[in-house]
């Protein structure tokens, strides 16, 4: 299940995937710097700079080689291992991790503040370079369980 949605009504942009991982390995995955770093540029490389405070109000702060602006934020909600909600670029993104079996349904939401707002963020690309950066995530999960 891979899915991208553009809902004007709610100036959300969603995304969903079905993960062959446990949830609270999918919640480090999305928590840890040096996770990160492997998944989240959606050209595939690594990140040049990765730093994380874990906490409502911690901030974050991603770099990539310098083929894009940095993208930085403050965490809301940190719910081992079932949620992230943060601020970042105006918008609000929420990640929503379920167990299901040996599997995990994440939902990834990018809520935009105004309809002009979302309409740059799809001009921009946002939900081609999620699809992407999410599609990264899933191979580093594979690759992780088939080495256990």
């Amino acid at each position: 299940m891979n899915s991208a949605t553009i809902d004007r009504e709610t100036l959300t942009i969603r995304f969903e995937r079905r993960l062959r991982a446990p949830r609270e390995d999918v919640f480090d995955a999305w928590t840890r710097p040096e996770d990160i770093a492997e998944w989240w540029d959606p050209t595939g490389a690594r990140l040049t700079k990765c730093h994380i405070d874990l906490r409502p109000g911690g901030t974050f702060l991603f770099e990539n080689a310098g083929h894009g602006p940095p993208f930085s934020g403050v965490y809301r909600v940190v719910e081992r291992p079932g949620k992230l909600v943060f601020d970042a670029l105006g918008a609000v993104g929420t990640v929503t991790l379920t167990a299901e079996g040996e599997t995990t349904h994440m939902q990834v939401e990018i809520r935009c503040s105004s309809p002009d707002h979302l309409q740059q963020f799809v001009k921009l690309g946002v939900a081609t370079d999620t699809e992407r950066t999410l599609d990264n995530l899933v191979a580093r999960l594979q690759k992780q369980a088939a080495r256990v």
